[in-house]
């Protein structure tokens, strides 16, 4: 058994289920009692002629009862205690998801998604040992080792102590190996993480590393991490198979003590007045046979419950790993927002970062407005966004939506009155219909789907699949072309129909006359709602009714796109670049 601030509730929780499981199993255990005394009396009985038919019938019938009552109590026990077991489980799996979904970014740029797989998979199922077949061994070493002994100790004092004696060696062994074997657990179980982690990320990456003939350092790589992973487990199992062995031996020796011992008090004692029948041996041999598993249960308690040590601080590491984007205190409950954006003076750095990433930013977006924000890689476009939604927190003072600081919306009300198009356009391994839904809580018309399908443009592609809407689409559509997948995430957020949408460069992996025909359609499309369009592509801001122009985190011009070509040296450069470069590949 395993405690902590993460499993109480648990166990307060299905205490119901435990009571009625540890009752069964104390029953069982007395039950399994009976059976020595029982063979034990028969035996004598059978030796000394003192037993007719209808005694062994009434012995064989009392057998055969406690066996029914065994194996009804070994149901009950089941169900109760490895039923709640399995119930906690599930509980833990998906408190952990839940606060998985919270966290912050920050949190999974300093861990990767393999490794925390391996806490979902291996850790959880380590807690579970040690909470359901835990249990079970803790109750049988307690109870039964005890009500055995005493048995054994009312048939032969003397034997009893001299089968204890060697046994406490067992409890030193299980002591001094405990500790060790909940470090290296835990190395084990961080070795498999590494290794999630690497085949989670090769397999994702599988297709740059065909491009660039990488598979020899691959397999290389893995199994470096394997035989590290190997070790690490050989090493664990290497002290429980000693402390196993450690058992088995004593056990064994106990066994051979008993037979010479017990051999020499039938002979002495035959002239006595309480005499130790060979039915007596029989029962103590019984005995013992019997308590070779609490002993047994012993060391694999210890072996469980360091498992479960190790994996609960594991878990606990994502369970009481701090949220840093809530809501605060003096929210202010907000329906549906306008789309009315202002920014004021606003600094921002990356939690990791040394550097601010956006300085002095002041501009405002007025509700209904199309407004292209444009810079060069790393100018800061993004970290915009991540503030409009939140991904990060905001000083507060800074920004504004519809005259409310952002940081006083409801995280949940602020997310939902945003449609967004990611720059990696990430889609879900399932139908396309689902994809483009995903927003939605509700299953709208498919008419509705093919309507916005359209208006990205990528209806056309999608009836030409087998299935249509109704195609799966592989892990984060790869079975979709680059331009394919950015449509189909545009579909996605039109579908919203959120009061403000935002498209971070959210064309640039389709042609010039698609995009002009996409971006067409969000101008009939989106009239009176705010858009916002991040890109480095003049031609994707050119019609906006402002552009805004980002340099080293800084707003350095704000206009149409006639205006920045008069007064903005840098704006001109890049349309001149861009020109250029097109004339280019017309030419090619």
């Amino acid at each position: 058994m395993i405690f902590g601030q993460t499993i109480n509730k648990y166990y307060k929780k299905y205490f119901f289920r435990f009571f009625i499981g540890v009752l069964a199993l104390i029953m069982v255990n007395y039950a399994q009692l009976e059976i020595p005394r029982l063979t034990g009396e028969l035996i004598d009985g059978l030796a000394d002629g003192t037993y007719g038919q209808p005694e062994l019938l009434r012995l064989i019938s009392m057998i055969a009862l406690v066996g029914v009552l065994i194996t009804a109590g070994r149901f009950f026990w089941r169900i109760g205690i490895i039923g709640a077991a399995r119930r906690i489980d599930y509980d833990i799996r998906n408190e952990m998801f839940k606060k998985s979904l919270i966290l912050s970014n920050d949190y999974y740029s300093n861990h990767k998604v393999g490794g925390l797989m391996a806490h979902f998979i291996n850790d959880t199922q380590a807690v579970r040992m040690a909470i359901g077949p835990g249990m079970i061994m803790f109750v049988d070493a307690v109870f039964l080792g005890s009500l055995v002994l005493i048995r054994m100790y009312a048939l032969s004092s003397s034997l009893t102590l001299l089968v204890v004696i060697p046994l406490s060696t067992i409890a030193v062994a299980g002591t001094i190996l405990g500790n060790k074997m909940r470090k290296r657990f835990k190395t084990a179980q961080k070795a498999f993480e590494e290794l999630s982690d690497f085949t989670q990320e090769s397999f994702s990456g599988i297709a740059v590393v065909k491009a660039f003939v990488k598979e020899g350092i691959e397999l290389r790589e893995f199994l470096k991490t394997n035989q590290n992973t190997k070790d690490k487990n050989i090493a664990y199992v290497r002290l429980a198979t000693i402390l196993q062995i450690i058992v088995q031996s004593v056990v064994s020796l106990v066994f051979i003590l008993i037979i010479i011992f017990g051999a020499q008090l039938i002979l002495s004692s035959e002239a006595s007045a309480n005499p130790f029948t060979v039915g007596g041996l029989v029962a103590f041999s019984s005995y013992f046979g019997l308590l070779v598993w609490p002993i047994m249960a012993v060391t694999m308690i210890i072996r469980t419950r360091s498992q479960g040590k190790a994996s609960l601080e594991r878990i606990d590491e994502i369970l009481y790993a701090p949220v840093d984007v809530y809501d605060a205190d003096d929210v202010v409950e907000v329906d549906e927002l306008k789309g009315d954006i202002s920014f004021k003076h606003l600094d921002f750095k990356y939690p990791d970062g040394d550097e601010l990433a956006l300085q002095n930013i002041n501009m405002d977006i007025k509700a209904g407005e199309t407004v292209g924000i444009l810079g060069r890689t790393g100018s800061g476009k993004t970290s915009i966004v991540d503030l409009l939604l939140r991904i990060y927190n905001v000083k507060r003072g800074q920004l504004f939506i519809d005259g409310i600081d952002i940081m006083q919306i409801p995280l949940k009300t602020l997310r939902e009155n945003f449609g967004y198009v990611p720059q990696d356009g990430f889609l879900f391994s399932d139908t396309i219909k689902n994809n483009i839904t995903l927003g939605l809580h509700h299953d709208p018309d498919i008419q509705k789907v093919e309507d916005v399908a359209m208006m990205s443009d990528v209806h056309d592609n999608i009836i030409t699949f087998k299935d249509g809407y109704e195609t799966i689409i592989g892990e984060r559509g790869v079975t979709l072309s680059g331009g394919q997948k950015q449509r189909v995430s545009i579909a996605r957020a039109l579908m919203k129909n959120a009061p403000i949408l935002i498209l971070d460069d959210a064309v640039s992996a389709v042609d010039t006359a698609t995009e002009e025909k996409i971006l067409n359609n969000l101008k009939k499309m989106r009239q009176g709602m705010t858009t916002i369009m991040i890109a480095h592509r003049i031609s994707t801001v050119k019609y906006a009714d402002k552009i805004i122009l980002i340099d080293d985190g800084e707003v350095i011009a704000t206009g149409d796109h006639a205006t920045l070509l008069k007064t903005s040296e840098l704006y001109k450069k890049m349309v001149q670049q861009q020109s250029l470069a097109q004339d280019k590949e017309v030419v090619l």
